[in-house]
């Protein structure tokens, strides 16, 4: 729970600065028979609550600053979010997203974090009709995964008409991966970590996943096959790796899954030079599980302090944003912060510029013209870095790689390794490997 302190905290912070976002703050009497609600859907528990650890703090935030209402057209509104949980299930994320279309009768849907949250609410919006937008998932596995036909390709693939998302995509992650990896001498020999998933079958996709990529640049890609999320033995995958010499290890893992990796690893001595993994050690505390065993290990980076972009609402720097979460929790920093945040950022946004609160098609219009400077990066869509298939429903943000360094004996920082995707974020350091 969010305690007063805490909502005092956020309040103050997320209003730094708010000449920029003063228009959607401050306003005349708030019309009473009228609540703009906005639905947001994310994985509070199960095994990706981790992704879903600063929520409190940024829906508190939001909801205080939004205590003045919104001012949308002549009249300003109050302004409500209901959060769901999905429980980390995708059946649920579908029927709690049905809820607050019909049910709660939401102005527009917000969701995050990895496809088993971001497809099935996606897919509900677009059989109700609800505009949706929708971040924290790689693109492909989003765009891809919802067609009814993933196999046929380009041609038989078709664009969303009310769901729009916004991330980076495989291309990008495996640029950051083997820019990594092409800091530290190894044999190339990766080992693949892909689970029965929506990121697991993309990742691991012989089209448009690491496979082709990795053969390109000379890796050689060691694929045991598709794993069961939440398995208790790797065995199998990590003699395939000591049969393979595998220098390097890659994949897009749960958070309890890789530590149970990691620890079997370890445990059967098996020791690569090299480990950069996707979703399971994004977050401070995914790492700390591992104690000293996780130094040097690798990862995506797609939000940190030192990211050079600031909010929309409030003019906050991604390190002001950081340190205001610690301030309210006393917790380290976690990457979703930026995103969350920027989802209500586009959600005002897109909300200022609906002409008619209520008329889905005029909101589906306003998030399509979106040109939003947020504190995860620009958000536009219809831009060329994307395939014309997915142009219109997808943009993609910047990203970049960092290793997590052990520091002051416990706690553990990720130091950006690797910007050659996206030079205009500072690095900290270069990679090394594990020891």
């Amino acid at each position: 729970m969010t305690t007063d302190k805490q909502k005092k905290i956020a309040r103050r912070t997320f209003l730094a600065g708010a000449a920029a976002g003063s228009a959607a703050i401050a306003a005349p009497a708030i019309a009473q028979t009228r609540t703009i609600k906005l639905g947001y859907v994310s994985p509070q528990t199960g095994p990706l609550a981790a992704f879903a650890e600063a929520d409190n703090f940024t829906v508190a935030a939001f909801k205080e600053a939004m205590k003045g209402g919104l001012k949308v057209g002549s009249r300003t509104y109050p302004v409500d979010v209901i959060v769901k949980d999905s429980q980390s299930n995708p059946n649920r994320a579908a029927q709690v997203a049905k809820d607050l279309i019909v049910q709660d009768k939401i102005d527009l849907m917000l969701v995050a974090s990895t496809p088993e949250t971001t497809n099935p609410v996606s897919t509900q919006c677009e059989i109700e009709e609800q505009a949706c937008v929708s971040t924290m998932a790689p693109w492909q596995p989003w765009f891809i995964g919802r067609q009814a036909n993933p196999a046929g390709g380009p041609p038989a693939w078709k664009g969303f008409n009310y769901t729009y998302h916004y991330f980076w995509g495989l291309e990008d992650i495996i640029a950051v991966f083997t820019n990594m990896w092409n800091q530290v001498p190894t044999n190339k020999m990766v080992g693949g970590l892909f689970p029965n998933d929506g990121d697991g079958n993309a990742w691991g996709d012989k089209n448009v996943g690491f496979p082709p990529v990795l053969d390109k640049q000379g890796f050689k890609l060691t694929d045991p096959g598709r794993y069961q999320n939440l398995t208790d033995n790797f065995s199998a995958q990590i003699a395939a790796f000591k049969n393979a010499k595998c220098e390097i290890v890659t994949g897009v893992v749960l958070p309890p899954d890789f530590t149970t990796f990691w620890k079997q690893a370890l445990q059967q001595g098996f020791k690569p030079k090299v480990a950069s993994v996707g979703k399971a050690i994004l977050f401070p505390v995914a790492v700390e599980a591992l104690g000293k065993d996780g130094n040097n290990l690798s990862s995506e980076v797609w939000w940190s302090p030192s990211h050079p972009f600031k909010s929309s609402l409030n003019g906050q720097s991604a390190a002001q944003l950081a340190s205001a979460y610690t301030a309210a929790t006393k917790k380290q920093w976690t990457q979703p912060i930026g995103f969350i945040h920027s989802l209500f950022e586009v959600a005002v946004d897109v909300l200022k510029r609906t002409p008619a609160l209520g008329d889905q098609k005029a909101m589906v219009k306003a998030i399509k013209e979106t040109n939003l400077q947020t504190i995860v990066g620009p958000v536009k869509w219809n831009q060329e870095n994307v395939p014309p298939f997915a142009r219109a429903n997808v943009t993609r943000t910047p990203l970049v790689g960092g290793q997590w360094r052990l520091k002051d004996g416990a706690k553990y920082d990720i130091v950006i390794t690797d910007n050659r995707t996206a030079p205009n974020i500072p690095t900290g350091g270069k990679m090394e490997a594990i020891s």
